[in-house]
């Protein structure tokens, strides 16, 4: 399983990034995939959050658009939301306490502890992933 994280979802639909065009082409290739993705409620929420957010510099969206655009990959046959099953409390825990995931970085936990949940493999742009003993994770842009 594919587990996405928000970065690349923004960097698709973010014109103004630098890594935009090479995160768009590999997030329509994943989603035109057979092969399972994952997309967590965190990624979703950061999504909407950045690309909303009226104080963007580049191109953002209305509510609606944004929301559509969810709708779009949650609509993909090969799309899983991925929600906490029985066995999160003792990787989430695991992921903050052994990687030092204070603050900002508890969402990061999160999602490394749901990926390892589903035995998937985090794809990120987010080097500090690394940080997270058992995670298994790539960068897809480089």
């Amino acid at each position: 399983m594919i587990v996405l994280d928000a970065n690349l979802l923004i960097y698709s639909y973010n014109a103004g990034s630098s890594h935009h065009a090479g995160a768009r082409a590999w997030l329509e290739k994943t989603l035109s995939s057979i092969e399972v993705v994952g997309l967590p409620w965190q990624a979703v929420s950061a999504f909407l959050r950045v690309m909303t957010n009226p104080k963007l510099p580049a191109e953002r969206f209305d509510l609606e658009q944004a929301a559509r655009i969810v709708d779009l990959w949650l609509e993909r046959p090969n799309v899983q939301v991925l929600t906490p099953g029985v066995g999160y409390w003792p990787l989430f825990r695991r992921m903050v306490i052994e990687g030092r995931a204070a603050g900002p970085r508890v969402s990061d936990a999160e999602i490394a502890a749901l990926t390892m949940e589903y035995g998937g493999v985090l794809h990120t742009a987010d080097r500090d992933f690394a940080r997270f003993p058992g995670l298994r994770w790539k960068n897809p842009l480089g």
